[in-house]
């Protein structure tokens, strides 16, 4: 029995997260044997600024990517939304699951049914202010850091008025009863990868085992959201969002989703950092070209200086 031990971080959430696919190895993967390792990360340990101040996102997966290159660890799982643009060639992110929900969400205080004007909206990401900023003008905004379940105690006790969180992450938690709203991605444009789980490794290493767990259209579709966020050099300083879908075409009815008339969508956020204003754009086409089609919708956000939406 070949031993595969698969990296994530300490959260409640990450290991959940890389259960699925030490759950896939075990049921489909004959002569092979999960094994969880667990670790805390930079990200993880520095609490008191937020992830602009203290190296990014980057900081979620830096001593993951150092047990790989060491062997400590065959594999690693992350959101993908952690992973920064530039991942190491030696450490490819070898594939992507299929998406769960791409939509954020508001979480309210237990016991309570609407937002308390007196307290502050709790987020940490300048892509969720900059667009919390218009649907809740009245209401003030502060930064609140630690994994999920740090984050509900902090809302339940009292600090925050409401939190907006990812669907994903309290769906996987079995948290989807504290969800009080979903906005729309029309409302609150995702993050790129949101939703979607990483699985990196070894270059030269063969992992054809993992093929059933990975989401291929879902592949093409982050692949179209980090180009156009890598092509307009995106980090946490900069409100940055972008989500990309699979459309049925014109002749086409839903249950056809496969179907090559079937166009890739793909809508991108972009605001200068400091600013509140942002512009919002989309271009279609063959998902076989989701690459290009980001940098193009970097290009027209960096050519159409016009701003569509503001708060």
């Amino acid at each position: 029995m070949q031993k595969i031990r698969i990296g994530a971080r300490e959260s409640r959430l990450a290991v959940i997260q890389a259960g699925l696919l030490a759950d896939y190895i075990r049921c489909c993967c004959e002569g092979k044997e999960p094994e969880l390792v667990t670790m805390k990360t930079a990200g993880d340990r520095i609490l008191d600024r937020t992830l602009d101040k203290v190296g990014g996102k980057g900081l979620f997966v830096k001593e993951l990517e150092l047990s790989l290159r060491e062997g400590r660890l065959d594999l690693s799982v992350h959101s993908l939304k952690d992973v920064p643009m530039e991942v190491p060639e030696d450490l490819p992110v070898i594939g992507v699951s299929a998406r769960e929900d791409a939509r954020d969400v508001l979480v309210l205080p237990k016991g309570t049914t609407k937002l308390n004007p007196l307290l502050p909206l709790g987020t940490s990401s300048p892509r969720r202010i900059i667009q919390l900023r218009k649907l809740f003008p009245e209401m003030e905004i502060k930064s609140v850091r630690g994994n999920v379940l740090t984050r509900l105690a902090k809302l339940d006790g009292g600090e925050y008025s409401g939190l907006v969180l990812a669907a994903a992450g309290l769906k996987r938690l079995g948290l989807a009863d504290r969800i009080s709203r979903y906005f729309t991605v029309e409302e609150m444009l995702p993050a790129a990868g949101q939703g979607v789980l990483a699985v990196q490794g070894r270059v030269g290493q063969d992992y054809g085992y993992l093929n059933g767990f990975f989401g291929l259209d879902t592949a093409f579709c982050v692949l179209a959201e980090r180009s156009f966020v890598h092509a307009l050099n995106g980090g946490c300083s900069s409100p940055i969002a972008a989500y990309a879908e699979i459309v049925p075409g014109k002749s086409m009815g839903k249950a056809e989703g496969n179907s090559e008339d079937s166009k890739l969508k793909l809508t991108g956020l972009y605001a200068e950092e400091g600013s509140r204003e942002y512009r919002i754009a989309s271009v279609s086409g063959e998902k076989e070209e989701a690459e290009r089609l980001g940098r193009e919708l970097a290009f027209v956000m960096n050519k159409n200086q016009n701003i569509l939406c503001s708060d």
